[in-house]
């Protein structure tokens, strides 16, 4: 992965990160704001970028996403068990493709515009 992909990368994870931490919505920050208004998308959106970095030119984006999809289903079923201490909401299932389509989607098309070396 080249340079550019990787900041491009970090610029996705943390802005969705800072919004999600921002749990009155003061802070609006967040790069997919207005497509992302459920927090499980905005971390699911996250996650896929994380995991792109994680792996860096390794893996193509098909595995990326099932992984990050992956990763947060098992927190979503965890939350459903009470292992973790968050809210269940069946509806975050959803709401976490629906985030990692977004982001598979933003990594195609942002990537034509970012030479690969």
């Amino acid at each position: 992965m080249n340079a550019r992909l990787q900041k491009r990368n970090v610029v996705m994870v943390w802005p969705e990160l800072l919004a999600y931490s921002s749990r009155d919505g003061s802070l609006i920050l967040s790069v997919t704001c207005p497509f992302l208004r459920r927090e499980s998308r905005r971390v699911s959106f996250a996650v896929f970028f994380l995991v792109s970095i994680a792996s860096g030119s390794r893996l193509n984006r098909v595995v990326i996403a099932v992984m990050a999809l992956l990763v947060v289903e098992i927190f979503e079923l965890a939350d459903g068990f009470g292992i973790m201490a968050n809210v269940y909401d069946p509806f975050d299932y959803l709401a976490n493709a629906l985030g990692v389509a977004l982001a598979y989607s933003v990594d195609v098309v942002s990537a034509r515009f970012i030479r690969a070396d």
